[in-house]
């Protein structure tokens, strides 16, 4: 699949598990890997809320790689540790993504590769003309 474009960020997972944070397929579809609020091998943010932004933040900066950005986000998918955790994650997902309104998924979740991370996020994006290098104007 020569055709598809890979974004790497440096994220230490990245090599450890051979992945790509980002892929665009030759149709303009860019899905965006698992992103936490691990950044410079630190946690940031502390409360559900902050770990939701951060790891949008993450997502959204992996889509600027590739020359897209939030108004070209077409599904998101948040996966949370806690059922009490909804209503703050779902509110930086508004904060986010309400003028764009891709369709959505919140999942809850046994864990992740850190107990002190309760929010993983996942970002689809689509390009403009469907083609590398069209503008996102």
């Amino acid at each position: 699949m020569s055709d598809v474009r890979r974004v790497t960020t440096g994220a230490p997972w990245e090599d450890a598990f051979g992945y790509s944070r980002a892929v665009e397929l030759p149709n303009g579809l860019v899905l965006v890997a698992g992103c936490n609020s691990v950044v410079d091998g630190a946690i940031v943010g502390g409360d559900p809320y902050e770990q939701a932004v951060n790891s949008f933040n993450v997502a959204l900066a992996a889509l600027e790689q590739i020359g897209l950005g939030r108004d070209d986000v077409v599904r998101t998918r948040m996966y949370i540790t806690h059922a009490r955790d909804v209503e703050e994650v779902g509110r930086a997902h508004k904060e986010l993504f309400d003028s764009v309104r891709p369709v959505s998924s919140m999942i809850i979740v046994s864990g992740f590769v850190d107990p002190r991370l309760v929010v993983e996020v996942e970002v689809e994006a689509s390009r403009p003309g469907g083609e590398y290098g069209a503008s996102s104007a």
